[in-house]
């Protein structure tokens, strides 16, 4: 890393930023081109992801090289494509600003569940304090969400509100193009689509005659992206997004779940779904996405919850007892922050330990895991995922009451009126790397009067249009504690350490009294890097790890040029001492031997996923 990076400031304190030198080693970089060799043999194919100013222009530049598109991604201006790496070296001289990406493949966050007995309430409704707004008839009714997720079972709870009426508006299978407004079929062969629906709007009740759903009358389009593993790619992901923007004003969709993630491989706003997910938020919809299941220790969020403007959602649990706060505790796998750009995240907590849900028996997940159905199709789940159903379903019950709110004033209402967890001295139990501001309160957050507190000084215009980027206000001193510059609650200092098997009331703390300083973000500008790195420095573009072909070991200078006229000159001097001849797929680790013609080795999918083997809390 060149010195000027490894600088400390005179105040000992590090810039929670990169240097922009590294900025080409992200996934806007345009891949180096690589001389190429003959073969008589039919050349190996892999996906892509192709960006150009113009989704024509990507189109035509992947047809123009014989190559095969799979997916239009108009949400981001670029194509799903099918390329041989002679194609892909063709595709770059021939569209020079084009961008390409690997198609990294995504998970769904789930986990296995808890026995029960008897027919329960949802304790959810009690940690987050949605009961006297259901008995005020504020059910989320007139709002509509879309589940992005392996689709749903649709059982009566989920088709019907509590007046009986069918509230599915809309079904789409994306990886067939399937789209039916009637007659919905069973598409969730996994399961997870299923029980995240049900926590954020199921209408059906417990034996108290109380509600699952948070958000209960509220209106469903269900987008199935994922397979029957949880499975699924950045093209399939980036593609489901994109139809949730189309059809946003035919269905009133006001309100998108991402219960998913992929690992950070660049700065926010390169990686491919982050960009479309901004360009949801851009569109008015409000994005709330889970923290992911990688905790406890910092930085460890996930995409697309590095997103500095959506409603990033951390996990809390109520140790089984939730008539007792003073038990309750942080999940150990919730993911922690700071973002890689300084950012703090996640935004707020929910709950996400046991959760109760719907689950088809022969789903993969009823099937796997059959004793933790409670009773019937009842069943429950642990993870960041269903912390963020909770998360989708307020903001639904939010925008009943004020339909009119922007996505930054649903965002604002949340954090302004969370609880943090507190100790028996007044001091907050978790940092806001760990919490954010805290738990959800329902009641509080519908009410809300602030409204002009979250993505202070951040210009999403600017950002999705590659004209400015942001910085959150999180440093690190010398020490690797994690702060807030400017900061002096006890809160916004945090060693990265995490207490486990203690509990803390969310229900004894009080909204923040000085305000939201870490909700304010900064023109993106030259700093110092994080005391440990960041995982795509080490010269893979987009990756954690993929090794470069041993046929790539000379340097090569090349310039990018990105789809906005912005150009960077480089030297790849970091590439020379790759040795290994092998890929790594996050999907299935199974290695090939690269015959790229291009200095990026391609692989078959960059996955996206739930996030797995939360432990059950």
């Amino acid at each position: 890393m060149p010195k000027a990076e490894e600088k400390r400031m005179t105040t000992g304190r590090r810039r929670l930023c990169l240097a922009t030198a590294i900025s080409v080693l992200a996934v806007g970089a345009t891949i180096a081109i690589v001389s190429s060799t003959s073969s008589t043999e039919r050349a190996p194919t892999a996906n892509y992801i192709v960006q150009a100013s113009e989704l024509a222009i990507a189109a035509d530049a992947v047809r123009e090289v014989g190559g095969t598109v799979a997916h239009e991604l108009g949400i981001i201006q670029a194509v799903g494509a099918t390329l041989t790496g002679d194609q892909i070296r063709r595709v770059a001289e021939a569209c020079p600003k084009c961008r390409l990406y690997e198609d990294r493949a995504a998970r769904l966050m789930d986990d296995d569940g808890h026995p029960g007995s008897g027919v329960p309430d949802s304790d959810v409704l009690t940690l987050v304090g949605t009961d006297e707004l259901h008995e005020e008839g504020i059910l989320g009714t007139g709002v509509t969400i879309a589940m992005i997720d392996s689709g749903f079972w649709p059982v009566d709870a989920i088709t019907k509100g509590p007046d009986g009426s069918t509230r599915v508006l809309a079904q789409y299978d994306a990886f067939t193009g399937t789209h039916t407004t009637r007659k919905f079929w069973n598409d969730d062969t996994y399961g997870h689509g299923t029980h995240t629906t049900a926590v954020a709007v199921a209408s059906g009740v417990g034996s108290s005659g109380r509600f699952h759903g948070v958000a209960p009358g509220a209106n469903l389009v269900s987008v199935k992206a994922f397979n029957e593993k949880g499975g699924s790619t950045y093209a399939t992901v980036i593609h489901a997004i994109d139809w949730v923007v189309k059809y946003k004003d035919v269905y009133q969709i006001r309100i998108l779940n991402a219960s998913f993630g992929a690992p950070v491989g660049s700065f926010y706003w390169d990686d491919p779904i982050n960009q479309a997910v901004m360009q949801a938020w851009r569109a008015g919809i409000v994005v709330v996405t889970t923290a992911g299941n990688t905790g406890p220790e910092a930085m460890t969020v996930q995409v697309p919850g590095n997103v500095p403007y959506v409603i990033t959602v951390g996990a809390m649990t109520d140790n089984y007892t939730p008539a007792n706060g003073d038990d309750d505790s942080l999940a150990s796998f919730s993911a922690a922050g700071p973002t890689y750009e300084g950012h703090v995240k996640p935004d707020v907590v929910a709950p996400g330990g046991h959760v109760l849900g719907y689950e088809e028996k022969t789903d993969y997940l009823g099937r796997t895991f059959p004793q933790y159905f409670v009773t019937g199709n009842l069943f429950q789940l642990s993870g960041t995922s269903q912390a963020a159903a909770v998360a989708s379903g307020v903001a639904a019950l939010i925008l009943q009451e004020r339909p009119y709110l922007e996505p930054d004033d649903v965002k604002c209402a949340l954090i302004s009126t969370a609880r943090p967890a507190v100790q028996p001295d007044g001091d907050k139990a978790y940092s806001v790397f760990q919490q954010g501001a805290g738990l959800i309160d329902a009641e509080a957050a519908v009410e809300a009067d602030e409204l002009g507190c979250a993505n202070v000084d951040l210009d999403i215009e600017l950002d999705v249009a590659g004209l400015q980027h942001y910085g959150g206000p999180a440093w690190q001193d010398d020490d690797g504690n994690f702060f807030i510059q400017g900061a002096e609650d006890s809160g916004t200092l945090w060693d990265g350490s995490y207490a486990s098997g203690s509990g803390y009331p969310w229900s004894n703390g009080y909204p923040w009294s000085n305000g939201y300083p870490w909700a304010n973000g900064y023109p993106w500008a030259n700093g110092y890097p994080w005391a440990n790195g960041y995982p795509w420095a080490n010269g893979y573009p987009w990756a954690n790890g993929y090794p470069w072909s041993s046929s790539y070991t000379s340097a090569t200078t090349y310039t990018t040029t990105s789809i906005f006229d912005t150009t960077t000159s480089a030297t790849a001097t970091s590439y020379a001492t790759a040795t290994s001849s092998s890929t790594t797929t996050y999907a299935a680790a199974t290695s090939s031997t690269s015959t790229s013609n291009v200095a990026l080795a391609p692989l078959t999918e960059r996955p996206v996923s739930v996030i797995k083997a939360a432990p059950q809390e």
